[in-house]
């Protein structure tokens, strides 16, 4: 989680039965977004440490942290996909809002589609597909769309009323 003392946020861990916080980073800087690797064994995260807000992993038990991010624009909402492959991520830059995909290692960097305001992406279950939200301005309000990890095959997802910030279930057995 992050958690705002101050400030400033920081990445921290809590052990939910005894209510004890770990703290990961220790930076001036606004750190959010943490989203663990599917092994559990990385972290990665935005932060503005750099002047602008970026991407970085580190180790799920803290230390240096390595921005992997280096594209034009901000990079923000960080979730790593369940087979630990990628890195899906909101770029902004330009006035435009874009969903993109990223090695952990920060190669391989694609945007997969890219509009006035998209934000939140979230992997499918077998990491194929990414749902996000749309909001186009004015009345129209935001509508959720997927998009594969080719980028292609991009599909509007019906819902009765205004709808943002997509989270898929785990598959079921």
């Amino acid at each position: 989680m992050s958690l705002q003392q101050g400030s400033n946020s920081n990445i921290f861990v809590m052990d939910l039965r005894s209510k004890a916080t770990t703290r990961l980073t220790d930076t001036p800087a606004i750190d959010t977004g943490p989203s663990y690797s599917p092994d559990g064994s990385q972290v990665c995260f935005e932060s503005d440490r750099g002047g602008r807000q970026q991407i970085y992993v580190m180790a799920a038990t803290g230390g240096a942290a390595q921005r992997i991010s280096f594209g034009d624009g901000s990079y923000s909402t960080p979730v790593w996909s369940p087979r630990g492959d990628y890195i899906a991520f909101t770029r902004q830059g330009a006035a435009k809002f874009a969903i993109g995909v990223m090695k952990p290692d920060g190669s391989g960097e694609r945007i997969l589609t890219e509009g006035f305001h998209n934000e939140g992406p979230t992997f499918s279950p077998n990491g194929r597909v990414i749902m996000f939200f749309r909001d186009p301005g004015g009345t129209s309000g935001p509508s959720l769309f997927t998009v594969d990890i080719s980028g292609r095959n991009e599909q509007r997802v019906t819902t009765p009323s205004y709808a943002s910030d997509p989270a898929w279930s785990p598959l079921l057995s």
